[in-house]
């Protein structure tokens, strides 16, 4: 191991710390409001894998690189996985290179946005406007057309192809 290998292994644990620490363990849906599809936090609990419970519904992220959304590359939509609700249709996806499907537009009113101050920074997180399902973070450096980047969580979304 050289210092180069230590070094950014220690910047790693000690951003993943910051992250724990800045995060709150049950950490409420920042996306609160009147949403179409209501739950009790039992009845999400119950009908989300574990995985999929913690960034739809309090905010969690994924570990990038690990949904095989990535490698999806067929015609069809992305859901919501909470509710099933349309959000992304397979012609804006893009590979950013950062690990999380990402997408340079959504289905017109499927997704909704709240200002996001967690981390020391502050970002724009969207939510499924059906649900209030946490998706992820838009960012200001996607490609044309519109030059967004819809970074999503691979376990908030579900695919559906296209049948022929």
């Amino acid at each position: 191991m050289n210092r180069r290998n230590l070094l950014l292994g220690g910047t790693a644990v000690a951003a993943f710390g910051l992250y724990a620490i800045a995060r709150p363990m049950n950490a409420p849906l920042a996306a609160e409001g009147n949403f179409a599809v209501t739950l009790s936090d039992a009845e999400w609990k119950a009908r989300l894998d574990p995985a999929a419970y913690d960034v739809l519904r309090h905010e969690g992220t994924e570990r990038p690189f690990t949904s095989p959304l990535n490698d999806e590359h067929r015609a069809g939509t992305f859901l919501c996985a909470g509710c099933d609700q349309p959000l992304f249709v397979s012609e804006t996806k893009f590979d950013s290179g950062t690990g999380w499907p990402s997408f340079y537009t959504f289905i017109d009113g499927a997704l909704g946005t709240t200002i996001d101050n967690s981390l020391f920074m502050t970002r724009t997180e969207v939510h499924c406007s059906r649900c209030g399902g946490h998706q992820g973070h838009v960012f200001e450096d996607g490609p044309p057309p519109t030059g967004l980047r819809y970074c999503i969580n691979g376990v908030a979304l579900k695919f559906a192809p296209t049948t022929a």
